[in-house]
């Protein structure tokens, strides 16, 4: 009796592990309910299976079922072709088990990606949140939240799920990537999917492939001086192993970055750094996706330089293709690194993409960037972009510009618009070689294009910074 006993316990335990090994189809958390897939494009379905185990990949918008087998790793990935804006739809996983995955629609997918101005929520305190949040019923905008983690390796999936947008989900996701999403819904009509990983304090180091800052020897040294911080990593690769690499695989139409604050104290290395994040993303992802990004608002940060000068790093970053820049002094507060006025930010940042990514030519994008200048005796005539329209002053009369000759010595310097240039001067300085706009770091201008979009900080030299 004993060994029948013993013999049936056998049995069932060899049962239960058959069961157990069967259910091996498996998807990241990226693929749940209510999610958004990219529309009208070839996107990637992926996971896991036991080796050899048949997959069967099943769309309810045109039934065409796509078959594979799980490989010796245990894993396995598709392509499928996406329809036009809309839904819902069900996607179908079947292997030993079967995953069926409802209310999923196509439409627009961005990655919204930073420090803690981006992770900022409508609940932590934003201008008119309660108007806002009352009115943040949109069905067709999703939300995907990444939690903050940190990992030595490419990580394969996070700990999150995606979330209808309602008044009472609204609050908890990052409030510019909720008003971009907004913007974009509402002029193009579509649903929008839209997936924060962000992480308050971070230096931009952490968000690009380790391998990218080791093989620069200017950001191998910068990364190096970083200091430990409590409230977050402060090496190379670890949020984007945790954060980043467990995305890459899901197409995206762009993303969107607002960091900048945690790189004051190297600012002029994040002329390379950007750039070298963006290159590193696009790499990762497979395709030059648009690139927007925020310029930091005017901040105290104790020295009268580092700020400025990490926004014209951020200017100079433009010359990387498809990218954008919106600029915020004007939104700004010189005394909270945190401004509570997030509307502007992610509307401007949608201005971007409705204008450059979606064709809407009608929609202005950006105040105005300075492009060249030409001296004119004892004048130096300045000329931008994005200005086509003409300049436009908020004021009696343009501020913060500076003028400068052989010696270096910047001084004060009197600024008229002349249509969509400006013309600069100082009595002082009978031979001028340079100009510097908002040059510090709490500088708030006054220069405006007749869209009422601010202009960026600049200079047009190249001089140490003293």
């Amino acid at each position: 009796m004993k060994n029948l006993s013993l013999l049936f316990f056998c049995v069932l335990l060899s049962t239960l592990g058959i069961k157990q090994t069967a259910k091996a189809v498996a998807v990241p958390a990226v693929f749940s309910d209510h999610m958004v897939l990219q529309q009208n494009a070839e996107v990637t379905i992926w996971g896991w299976a036991n080796p050899s185990e048949e997959v069967k990949v099943t769309c309810s918008w045109d039934n065409n079922a796509v078959k594979t087998k799980g490989n010796n790793l245990a894993q396995w990935h598709v392509k499928i072709k996406t329809p036009i804006a809309g839904g819902p739809h069900t996607l179908t996983i079947k292997g030993y088990n079967t995953i069926e995955i409802k209310d999923v629609l196509m439409g627009e997918v961005w990655l919204c990606s930073g420090q803690s101005n981006m992770e900022w929520t409508t609940r932590a305190g934003v201008d008119n949140a309660q108007l806002e949040i009352a009115k943040a019923n949109y069905p067709s905008i999703r939300f995907f939240t990444v939690p903050r983690r940190s990992a030595d390796g490419a990580q394969l999936d996070v700990d999150a799920r995606w979330i209808v947008c309602t008044p009472e989900t609204m609050p908890n996701f990052s409030a510019v990537g909720y008003f971009f999403g907004q913007r974009i819904h509402e002029n193009l009509k579509m649903p929008v999917g839209l997936i924060n990983s962000s992480w308050g304090g971070t230096p931009a180091e952490i968000w690009v492939n380790a391998k990218t800052i080791t093989e620069n020897k200017d950001l191998a040294e910068a990364a190096a001086k970083l200091k430990e911080e409590p409230y977050g990593p402060n090496k190379p690769g670890k949020a984007f192993n945790a954060m980043i690499a467990p995305l890459t695989p899901y197409r995206i139409a762009g993303a969107l970055w607002y960091q900048g604050e945690s790189n004051t104290s190297n600012p002029q290395n994040y002329e390379k750094l950007l750039p070298a994040l963006i290159q590193n993303w696009r790499t990762e992802w497979g395709y030059a996706f648009p690139f927007y990004f925020v310029q930091i608002a005017p901040y105290s940060y104790g020295d009268k330089h580092n700020g400025v000068l990490l926004r014209d790093a951020q200017r100079k970053s433009l010359s990387v293709p498809n990218t954008g820049m919106v600029v915020i002094s004007d939104v700004g507060n010189i005394k909270d690194i945190h401004p509570r006025n997030k509307i502007p930010v992610g509307q401007r940042l949608a201005n971007w993409a409705l204008n450059k990514t979606y064709g809407k030519e009608d929609v202005v994008f950006s105040g105005p960037l300075y492009k060249s200048m030409k001296t004119e005796g004892n004048k130096i005539r300045l000329s931008f972009d994005y200005a086509e329209t003409g300049l436009a002053v908020k004021g009696k009369e343009l501020t913060l510009f500076e003028i400068a000759g052989a010696d270096q010595k910047f001084v004060p310097a009197t600024a008229k618009i002349a249509g969509n240039t400006i013309v600069v001067q100082a009595k002082s300085v009978k031979n001028p070689m340079a100009v510097r706009f908002a040059w510090s770091d709490t500088a708030e201008p006054n220069l405006f294009n007749k869209a009422g979009l601010p202009a960026s900080s600049f200079r047009t030299d190249d001089w140490p910074i003293k």
